[in-house]
């Protein structure tokens, strides 16, 4: 298991840009995939980026474009850089490994709207 803390939410206007972080403790991070998820309120946790160990993304259709991931292995990091947001992408954001373990974070909140 890797344990996670994600940072960087807030409220956003439409159109905006969000940076979120997870800081992961303990070297184990390494060596898995990580992925962001989702939880919209109302609604079931989605996965929407993921990153291998070696860096390459993959995206859920519904973010592709608009959203980038990427980790710092050097420093137990990931992030996910958000632009063009929309009242729909409100949700607390969460990361984990792929696939995702039981262990989550507190999330990070991100709230859209004007």
């Amino acid at each position: 298991q890797v344990q996670v803390v994600e940072s960087g939410g807030g409220l956003v206007q439409p159109g905006g840009s969000l940076r979120l972080s997870c800081a992961a403790a303990g070297n184990a991070f390494r060596n898995y995939a990580m992925g962001w998820y989702r939880q919209a309120p109302g609604k079931q946790r989605e996965w929407v980026a993921g990153i291998t160990v070696g860096g390459f993304p993959t995206y859920a259709d519904s973010v592709k474009g608009r959203l980038t991931i990427s980790r710092d292995n050097a420093n137990n990091k990931v992030y996910l850089q958000m632009k063009s947001l929309e009242p729909e992408d409100t949700a607390v954001y969460s990361c984990n490994i792929m696939p995702p373990s039981a262990s989550w974070g507190p999330g990070a909140q991100v709230n859209v709207s004007s």
